[in-house]
């Protein structure tokens, strides 16, 4: 093999990641499996794409190595490789922020626009579940809570928050987290927290920011560590 033909057969192995990750779909079903393992259908539904497009497009992921499956059942779940797969989706939305001025525009244009406060950094949030001076919640779905969350934080799904707002002490503020720093379910649950009187703020970040700063993450439901 000469030095052109080893140059060429390497980079086109690196050129298979950057071909699995150039769609907008399968960022965020990478992005969707940091949280918990899912199947197909699942994935479809939360992504408003068919099956057979998503199957498509995990096929092109699992190709890329970039996610492996596990049979439970009838259902075969999908889930990331590892956590070096995780990193490298963290730090390619890093690189997107610092280098394309657009994904600030659209950030500030539906985010930042919404929400008039600041929210809270993931030190923060860390220092306030330390001194016990805040409601830390999770409201992401309860099966990414029960895969990984952030300890001390009570799982309360968007969609059940209306409902549960009397498990809430008013006398302290809520800081609510979700996915990550595009997620909107943590600025619908400040909207309807502050609707009923109380004080809250979103996190800057989510569990995967938590997780790929080194900080502990428990897993299972309330029940099983209480």
């Amino acid at each position: 093999m000469s030095h052109r033909e080893f140059k060429d057969t390497l980079y086109a192995q690196f050129s298979r990641i950057g071909q699995a990750v150039a769609s907008p779909t399968r960022i965020e079903l990478l992005d969707l499996l940091s949280h918990s393992p899912r199947t197909v259908e699942n994935l479809a539904e939360a992504t408003a794409t068919s099956v057979k497009n998503t199957s498509a497009h995990l096929r092109v992921l699992r190709q890329a190595r970039l996610v492996e499956t596990r049979k439970v059942g009838t259902y075969v779940h999908y889930r990331l490789a590892d956590s070096e797969v995780e990193r490298f989706l963290s730090a390619l939305q890093s690189l997107g922020r610092r280098r394309l001025a657009e994904v600030d525009q659209v950030t500030n244009l539906f985010l930042h626009s919404q929400d008039e406060l600041q929210p809270v950094t993931l030190a923060e949030l860390r220092r306030r579940l330390r001194e016990g001076s805040a409601t830390i919640i999770d409201v992401r779905p309860r099966g990414e809570y029960e895969a990984g969350h952030i300890p001390g934080a009570l799982s309360v799904p968007v969609d059940d928050l209306k409902k549960r707002l009397k498990e809430l002490p008013r006398s302290r503020e809520v800081l609510a987290y979700c996915r990550g720093p595009y997620c909107v379910f943590s600025l619908d649950a400040v909207k309807v927290l502050r609707k009923h009187g109380y004080r809250a703020r979103r996190a800057d970040d989510g569990l995967p920011g938590w997780r790929l700063a080194g900080l502990p993450v428990a897993t299972g439901s309330e029940q099983e560590r209480s």
